[in-house]
């Protein structure tokens, strides 16, 4: 018996060793999500899985440079299970971490995805190649899309506003924009400056972001809805640059299927966003473009040049210019416009005009400049530093104007001050003898200065005794007051406080008469913000009731919460819908009219789920 126990131990031993071994071995793989179809143009995840480590590798992406990756967030997936059988506590880690890579393929049909390494650890692992196949979208004549430059020749570092319309007169979701031209190396990118409430920023996914406008035109003959997209080119070399064609693919309808379920029916029944629709996947493309740059000349090439290419004025102004005295300060105001893009203009270099810098005092700290009414301003405090600072003088901004081909320098007018004579103060001067006033501060500064004593006499004992403070009335007021205060705050906080289990119970408890209060007010919103308006207060809701962060539900975490609250999948679903149609209204013609009536639907489903929910 003692023998069999003995070889048991050992075989136990050996079991652990083993599996302790297995668990630590590191295995690299590839996948491609595959739950959705893959498109032309359209962006695809590709993870690279590392098992048996919960930490990045160092990835080789050349062979998959022709997809243009680009990362799209790494993950830790790593899990720990405890499992107790007969009393005695199992520990078990497994070690997982997922780095993913948005990729985006140009040609249709079966393409194979390389083997890649990884370093891991120190250790080189190669993936396994993984085969995807890009689904060519069909085509029809109401998608449409144009591309246009602001200019077919231009010079190096002179920005080009790119403008991309999409024209669509059919119901769509989820466009997709492939836009070549961001994925290269020939410019730098900015977002132009456009004014208007209509605009806004919109990330295309590959960490670019252009200004983006929707507006209802006739194109072609038919009325349509136009996205219009916008950036700015900022060439970095000169020569023949040919933009590839812009590419846009969408979901379009083709078909519809009545729903069984009247509440949604009823709620989106006209318009986009209708329950039961069948979409097909379509693509637009526009023409290629080429872009002509010419380098700039280097004769005639002006001191103080930084690259500005355009044509551009400058202005300045002070404040004050009269009764200015040696080390008063003085507001220097520099205006620069004349140019629709004023991003490359840079802080004027006040230190580099001599007769300024050797005439006042220039501090090196600058304040950020602002756009106002096309000119960028921008604000230093100066002050003169001797008795020849009576004028600020001409200060310079080169530009190469390319209409003409040349440099210019376009300058601001001096601008005189009223300085008034000052000298240096000497020791006489700070002791009064043989006084003589040089300015009104001195005159004012004399009278006290002048007086000097040397008798004890004016002396007086200012000693401070800690134990006299507390009994002397005089001083009860410096310590009772604060001793008030922080009893009173003290007491304050003890009757207003409450728990965070108390705060939560109360934010659910009136989590559906919040909800309710503001979908009556819907109907009385601007027409254009009411189903954000909506799917807004929808999301706050759940998020109060169900202790969730708001801002970061969807629609399915809103079904997910109802569903494990009440049961009810019918509820939850009708409210997921209602969520992700008025989300979708900003890529789509908007023709719902949500009035009271509506409204009233959506509040009599809220108070349907809080009723389960009790």
């Amino acid at each position: 018996m003692t023998v069999f126990r003995k070889y048991t131990s050992v075989a136990l031993a050996l079991t652990a060793l083993f599996a302790g071994s297995a668990a630590a071995k590191v295995r690299v793989f590839a996948q491609v999500d595959s739950r959705k179809d893959v498109y032309v143009g359209e962006s695809f995840t590709y993870h690279i899985i590392i098992d048996g480590e919960n930490n990045p590798g160092m990835v080789d992406l050349t062979p998959l440079e022709k997809y243009n990756p680009r990362s799209a967030g790494n993950r830790d997936v790593s899990e720990t299970t405890i499992s107790i059988v007969n009393g005695k506590t199992t520990k078990n880690v497994v070690k997982r971490y997922v780095m993913s890579y948005s990729l985006v393929s140009n040609q249709a049909g079966y393409i194979e995805l390389g083997s890649v390494k990884v370093a891991v650890a120190g250790k080189s692992y190669q993936t396994n190649p993984v085969t995807v196949n890009i689904l060519k979208p069909g085509t029809t004549d109401q998608l449409d899309l144009e591309v246009t430059l602001s200019e077919n020749k231009c010079y190096v570092g002179q920005p080009v506003l790119m403008t991309i319309k999409f024209y669509f007169s059919a119901d769509i979701n989820d466009p997709q924009f492939n836009i070549p031209v961001f994925n290269g190396d020939s410019f730098y990118f900015e977002n132009p400056d456009i004014p208007g409430r209509q605009v806004k920023e919109y990330d295309l996914g590959s960490g670019v972001t252009v200004l983006v406008s929707q507006h209802q035109v006739r194109h072609k003959g038919k009325q349509s809805n136009v996205l219009i997209l916008r950036k700015i080119l900022i060439p970095k070399v000169s020569g023949d640059i040919q933009i590839e064609p812009v590419a846009v693919s969408t979901d379009v309808v083709v078909g519809r299927s009545r729903s069984r379920d009247r509440f949604f029916d009823d709620f989106f029944n006209s318009g986009f966003f209708n329950s039961g629709k069948e979409y097909k996947r379509f693509m637009t493309s526009s023409k290629p473009l080429s872009l002509t740059v010419l380098p700039l000349p280097e004769q005639g090439k002006p001191d103080g040049f930084y690259g500005l290419v355009g044509r551009y004025t400058i202005s300045a102004s002070a404040k004050p210019v009269t009764d200015v005295y040696m080390g008063d300060p003085v507001t220097l105001t520099i205006k620069i416009g004349g140019s629709k893009y004023l991003k490359p203009v840079q802080w004027p270099k006040l230190e580099q005009v001599p007769e300024l810098a050797s005439n006042f005092l220039i501090p090196s700290q600058k304040a950020t400049p602002a756009i106002d009414n096309g000119f960028k301003v921008f604000t230093q405090t100066i002050r003169p530093d001797n008795n020849l600072a009576n004028v600020i003088p001409s200060i310079p901004l080169a530009y190469f104007d390319p209409d003409t081909g040349n440099y210019n320098v376009a300058k601001t007018r001096p601008i005189k001050l009223d300085l008034k004579p000052s000298k240096r103060l000497t020791a006489a001067d700070t002791e009064g003898k043989d006084f003589a006033p040089v300015n009104k501060e001195v005159e004012a500064i004399k009278k006290g200065l002048s007086a000097n004593y040397e008798s004890p006499d004016v002396l007086e004992n200012m000693s401070f005794s800690p134990a006299a403070a507390l009994i002397r009335p005089v001083y009860a007021p410096v310590w009772a007051a604060p001793l008030g205060i922080l009893i009173l705050s003290l007491l304050v906080k003890f009757l207003t406080h409450a728990s965070p289990e108390k705060a939560a119970a109360k934010r659910r408890r009136r989590a559906c008469s919040k909800a309710t209060a503001q979908l009556k007010k819907v109907a009385s919103m601007d027409s254009s913000q009411r189903n954000e308006q909506v799917a807004s207060i929808m999301k706050q809701y759940i998020g109060d009731r169900f202790d969730k962060m708001a801002g970061s539900l969807t629609g399915n975490d809103c079904y997910e919460a109802i569903v494990d609250a009440t049961g009810d999948t019918e509820a939850g679903d009708k409210y997921r819908r209602t969520i992700e149609h008025c989300e979708s209204a900003r890529y789509a013609s908007i023709d719902i009219n949500i009035d009271f009536g509506k409204a009233r639907d959506i509040i009599r489903l809220i108070r349907n789920i809080e009723k389960k929910c009790k």
